[in-house]
C-alpha cells in the first residue's frame, strides 16, 4: 500500500480552500504559519486577512509600530509569537534585504521559527524535501504504524521526522506536508475520529490493534500554576482611567493593563485597599466571582476594583483612548462588557 499516494488523493479531493495555499510566497507562508501555532484555522484565518490587508509585504511589518501589531494579534494569545514576527521581519527587510533564506538550514537562523516553520517555509515555497512535524503529523504516523514513542520525549521528532521522510515524495514534498497535516486536522482528529470512512482504514495499525484512542502516547504533564490578579480600575473627576505596560519577561509582556496587585490567593477589600498608594474617594468590587482564564501553564483568576480618586489622574486617558490600547483578550472582553460600547463614559454596570 502506497501510504503517501493515498494520503495525497485524499487531500486532492478533501483539501480546504485556504488562501496561504494558493501562493508560494514565503513572506505570506510564514505568516500563517506563525499564527496557526496553538490556533484553530478558523481562529487564526481572520487575523490572517487583517495582517495581509494591514502588511502586505515584509518590509510593511517591518516599518510597523510594535502597539500597531499587537493590537490587530489581539486575541490570538502566545504574544511571543507577535513580538517575535515583528522582530524576524525587520532582519528580514533590513538585513536580508526583503528575502527570505531559500534552506531550511538558514530559516532556523531567524527568530521564532523552529523546526516546523522552518520546514513548512522549506517545503511550501522552495519545494526543499523536508517533512513538518507537527501534532497533527505525530497522530497520523502514531495510529497508522503504531509508534508508542512518547511524543513529548527529546526523542520523539527526530524519530517521527525521519518516518516522514522515508514515506515522502521527494520530488513532491510540499503537497505530501499539506497533506498529511490535512488528514490529521479533518480525519485523523483526537478524539473519536471516523475511522470507517477513513481511506487508511484497511492497513492503520491502531485500528487493527484497537489502540486508536490511545495513540500518540504523551505523557509529560506540564503542571498549571494558579494565579491572582487584582485590576485597579481608576476613575478620576473626568471619568478618565489608567493603563500600564506590562515590561519585562513573562505572558503578556508589552500588552497594556490596568495598575495590578497581584496576590497569593483571592484578595478581599482590605488586602487590595492596604497596597494602593493614591488617595481614593472610594472602592468596590466590580465582579462578584473571579473571572478564569486558562493559559497554557498558569491558570488566573482575575478581579476588577473600581477605584474612585479625587481630582483629576496623572497620565489619565479617556475610556476611547484606552480601547485604542493592545490588551490581552481578557481584559478587551472585560473593557466591552463593563464600560458598554455605546457610551463609554456611562456609569458601568457591575457583573
Amino acid at each position: 500500500m502506497d501510504f503517501a499516494k493515498r494520503l495525497i488523493d485524499w487531500y486532492l479531493q478533501n483539501k480546504r480552500d485556504l488562501p496561504w495555499r494558493e501562493t508560494v510566497d514565503p513572506y505570506k507562508i510564514w505568516l500563517s504559519e506563525i499564527m496557526l501555532q496553538q490556533t484553530r484555522v478558523s481562529q487564526g484565518m481572520p487575523y490572517y486577512f487583517a495582517f495581509t490587508e494591514a502588511f502586505p509585504t515584509v518590509f510593511d511589518l517591518a516599518n510597523a509600530d510594535e502597539q500597531q501589531v499587537l493590537k490587530l494579534w489581539q486575541g490570538l494569545g502566545y504574544y511571543s509569537r507577535a513580538r517575535n514576527l515583528h522582530s524576524t521581519a525587520k532582519t528580514i527587510a533590513f538585513d536580508y534585504t526583503g528575502n527570505f533564506p531559500e534552506s531550511y538550514k538558514e530559516l532556523l537562523h531567524l527568530k521564532g521559527v523552529g523546526d516546523y516553520t522552518a520546514a513548512a517555509i522549506a517545503s511550501f515555497s522552495y519545494g526543499e524535501a523536508v517533512p513538518v512535524v507537527d501534532g497533527n503529523v505525530f497522530r497520523v504516523l502514531a495510529r497508522y504504524f503504531d509508534v508508542e514513542t512518547d511524543i513529548a520525549s527529546p526523542k520523539a521528532k527526530k524519530e517521527f521526522a525521519t518516518l516522514a521522510f522515508e514515506l515522502m515524495p521527494k520530488d513532491n514534498p510540499a503537497i505530501f506536508n499539506q497533506a498529511i497535516m490535512e488528514f490529521g486536522a479533518l480525519q485523523c482528529v483526537p478524539k473519536n475520529p471516523d475511522c470507517a470512512v477513513c481511506p487508511m482504514n484497511d492497513s492503520c495499525l491502531a485500528l487493527q490493534k484497537g489502540k486508536v484512542a490511545k495513540l500518540p502516547v504523551k505523557l509529560k504533564k506540564q503542571k498549571v500554576t494558579n494565579r491572582y490578579f487584582n485590576y485597579l480600575v481608576y476613575r478620576d473627576e473626568k471619568g478618565n482611567t489608567l493603563l500600564q505596560k506590562r515590561e519585562g519577561k513573562g505572558i503578556w509582556q508589552n500588552l497594556y493593563e490596568f495598575p495590578l496587585i497581584e496576590t497569593d490567593a483571592e484578595a478581599d477589600l482590605m488586602m487590595v485597599s492596604d497596597k494602593i498608594e493614591n488617595e481614593i474617594l472610594s472602592i468596590s468590587r466590580i465582579n462578584s466571582v473571579p473571572i478564569v482564564h486558562k493559559l497554557s501553564h498558569q491558570q488566573l483568576f482575575l478581579t476588577f476594583w473600581e477605584v474612585d480618586v479625587d481630582g483629576k489622574l496623572e497620565n489619565g486617558i479617556s475610556t476611547t483612548e484606552m480601547m485604542k490600547f493592545p490588551v490581552p483578550i481578557v481584559l478587551h472582553n472585560f473593557m466591552e462588557r463593563y464600560f458598554g460600547s455605546e457610551d463609554l463614559f456611562s456609569k458601568p454596570q457591575r457583573f
